[in-house]
């Protein structure tokens, strides 16, 4: 089948994310020259509160205005960050993920105006972070720093820096590159000292179910290894029914010899309480790793966490 002639991108409208779908119109460029890419920008419920995300749909707030862009076809193909995309529920009847692109660094960055370390930062050290995920793995690891409300795009985030409503901040590595601003980072912090969301790094290509045509064109970008972390991860996020709220993080990670490993994390708000999951698996299904997990840290007592958080 010879790709659509035309294919309408709806994202959301921030520099990152449309910086997104620049990579994406590109890929699609070099596999499908003949094909004409349009940008369908929407603004988002997430992008325009800056309060907590649970009074707005939490995670859907990201996603929400994109889907409905989608399945109204007033775009083909929509551009979302996996770790924006709810796990609790399944996609909007209808869609379908056509694509995982090759995954981008899962790390966080320590962006600090003085370029100290995260070690370094002194007691009391205002950290801007909305995310609990952040808030309770520094609460554990470094209890002397204070996390302050954070909300808003990265370039809004490092304005907001600037004009001094926080002394350092937590972004996603990946998410710095994509706005051109590396330029910015004190230190990057690894799995072991900032474990990330479920699905860091990861684009996803989202479409009608049955625009086959549009599906079988952007199908050429889906990255093998990247596809079976990212279904294990969502598994198991599912699986433990994660809020917006959740402390909730972990990595799978596709092995040259064909071993998929997932670690994953819950923690308490106050960083107090730390449960852990380490597993492998060979030719295994992704989706039955992600439900292991899940299983291991529920038989530690996560439904109990989960459930005692607001949300």
């Amino acid at each position: 089948m010879s790709a659509p002639e035309l294919i309408r991108i709806v994202s959301r409208d921030s520099p990152m994310a449309l910086a997104q779908v620049a990579r994406v119109r590109a890929e699609l460029a070099a596999h499908h020259p003949a094909t004409v890419t349009e940008v369908v920008p929407v603004r988002t419920t997430g992008d325009k509160w800056m309060g907590d995300l649970s009074q707005v749909e939490g995670k859907g707030a990201f996603t929400k205005e994109v889907d409905a862009a989608l399945l109204a076809g007033e775009a083909d193909l929509a551009v979302h960050c996996v770790k924006d995309i709810p796990a609790d529920r399944p996609l909007p009847a209808g869609t379908t993920f056509a694509a995982f692109l090759e995954r981008d660094d899962i790390r966080d960055a320590l962006v600090h105006p003085g370029g100290l370390t995260l070690d370094e930062l002194p007691d009391g050290t205002r950290v801007g972070t909305s995310s609990g995920r952040r808030v309770a793995q520094l609460a554990s690891s470094h209890p002397h720093l204070n996390c302050v409300p954070f909300r808003g795009n990265a370039n809004r985030r490092l304005a907001k820096l600037a004009e001094g409503e926080a002394d350092a901040l937590l972004l996603a590595v990946a998410g710095l590159h994509r706005i051109g601003r590396p330029d910015v980072i004190s230190e990057v912090l690894g799995p072991e000292t900032i474990c990330p969301p479920i699905g860091a790094g990861v684009l996803a290509l989202q479409c009608r179910e049955e625009d086959t045509a549009t599906i079988d064109a952007v199908s050429v970008l889906n990255h093998p290894g990247t596809y079976r972390e990212t279904t294990a991860e969502r598994m198991f996020l599912h699986v433990l029914q994660g809020h917006c709220n959740s402390p909730i993080a972990g990595y799978a990670t596709a092995h040259r010899n064909g071993d998929l490993s997932l670690r994953a994390c819950v923690f308490t708000p106050d960083g107090k309480t730390v449960l852990n999951a380490h597993e492998w698996a060979g030719p295994l299904d992704p989706a039955t790793l992600g439900t292991s997990v899940a299983v291991t840290l529920l038989r530690q007592g996560a439904r109990e966490l989960i459930d005692s958080i607001a949300h």
